[in-house]
């Protein structure tokens, strides 16, 4: 019994750190990311995401932040990309909403085009 009591703790500190961990370096992408720093929040986000593997509901915010980075990096095709993977891939998050805002705002300053609709009419002979 004693055994099991302290195999459970165990497995219970490790999932513990590991939330530290991820929270750490999520902290840290963000305080990068004031900094103007993308290099160092792409590599925190990385890190971010090794640790957040088992909780998949931090990807959103994970994916945010990487858009918004890549937006000041200049590149708006990937930015758009990762703002439409979050709305397909959490549709009921915040973090949608927040992806659906940069892709307007994305949209009005020229650097997203939407994929327009190609509407067919029938034709009659």
């Amino acid at each position: 019994m004693r055994t099991l009591v302290i195999l459970f703790l165990a497995i219970l500190s490790v999932g513990c750190s590991s939330r530290t961990a991820l929270d750490r370096h999520l902290d840290a992408a963000y305080r990068h990311y004031q900094a103007d720093d993308c290099d160092g929040v792409m590599l925190e986000l990385s890190q971010a995401e090794r640790r957040s593997r088992p909780r998949d509901n931090v990807q959103p915010e994970i994916s945010l932040l990487r858009g918004q980075c890549l937006e000041r990096q200049g590149l708006f095709v990937d930015a758009a990309q990762t703002y439409r993977f979050i709305q397909a891939r959490y549709p009921a998050s915040e973090y949608a909403f927040r992806g659906r805002a940069r892709l307007e705002t994305l949209r009005q300053l020229g650097h997203y085009q939407p994929e327009e609709r190609v509407v067919t009419h029938a034709v009659t002979p």
